[in-house]
């Protein structure tokens, strides 16, 4: 465990020696939270609340969601670049598992994108509008967890869309797909209340309103109690099926490599 924990400080320390990217990525950050929160607040005309869900609820639900997008941030062409390459021969030969080390140097790089890149902006943010506090102490606590459930989700799939790079040439366009799907269907553009209810009933049977709308409807208290434990339990099945399809993509493709080279 101490060598993946090093292995994601490693990452954060990398991070930090681009001092332009430090600031750009503040910048960027802020304007992107600045323009769609004016969006929303034209889209609301000035009401106080459209179909029960107030502009406070939407802000409160963007800028948690932005805030998780930061961290949640992947190297999604490791992968790639490892098989291209060919020194992904010599991860293997580690006494560290590669997915593991993969897992450990992308929070390494999400930590450092949430705290440089995200909270000052935020702080711009909460000088400006007000946000919804937690509901409650223990929601709060729930909510943590249900983003580290969120974060394994979304890496999941990020993975197994990587292991396909040892049957193609490239899954950088595969891989924009995927991020337009998440971007749209796991509400971070636009919150899934507003969402038709037919694709709404749709993506609940999807891994993606798990990654980001369960921990804000946790946060805003639309969940509680059994309804809580029942959504973890939800992101937990998920992670669980997604694991098992991610080992399989990967025992099947290392396979595939060592074709290749003999």
């Amino acid at each position: 465990m101490r060598a993946y924990v090093e292995f994601a400080v490693k990452k954060f320390q990398d991070k930090m020696a681009y001092r332009l990217d430090f600031f750009m990525g503040i910048v960027n950050t802020a304007i992107t939270i600045v323009v769609y929160l004016c969006i929303y607040k034209a889209l609301y005309g000035g009401a106080t609340e459209v179909d029960g869900i107030s502009y406070r609820m939407v802000a409160t639900s963007f800028v948690i969601t932005l805030g998780l997008s930061n961290a949640f941030h992947f190297n999604e062409m490791f992968l790639e670049h490892k098989i291209h390459d060919g020194s992904i021969t010599n991860e293997f030969l580690k006494p560290v598992s590669f997915l593991f080390r993969m897992l450990a140097e992308n929070i390494g790089e999400g930590v450092f994108k949430l705290v440089f890149h995200f909270l000052p902006a935020l702080l711009f943010t909460l000088l400006h509008t007000k946000l919804c506090p937690p509901k409650s102490a223990p929601g709060l606590i729930a909510m943590f967890i249900s983003v580290a459930f969120g974060y394994l989700i979304l890496w999941l799939i990020s993975f197994i869309i990587q292991t396909w790079s040892f049957w193609l040439f490239s899954v950088w366009g595969i891989m924009t797909i995927k991020n337009v799907f998440v971007n749209i269907l796991a509400g971070t553009l636009l919150p899934l209340w507003f969402m038709p209810t037919a694709l709404r009933k749709i993506i609940s049977f999807t891994p993606f309103e798990s990654i980001y709308f369960t921990p804000v409807r946790i946060y805003l208290g639309e969940l509680n109690g059994s309804q809580i434990l029942s959504g973890i339990a939800v992101q937990v099945l998920w992670i669980v099926t997604l694991g098992i399809i991610a080992n399989l993509f990967w025992k099947r493709g290392i396979k595939k490599l060592v074709v290749q080279g003999g």
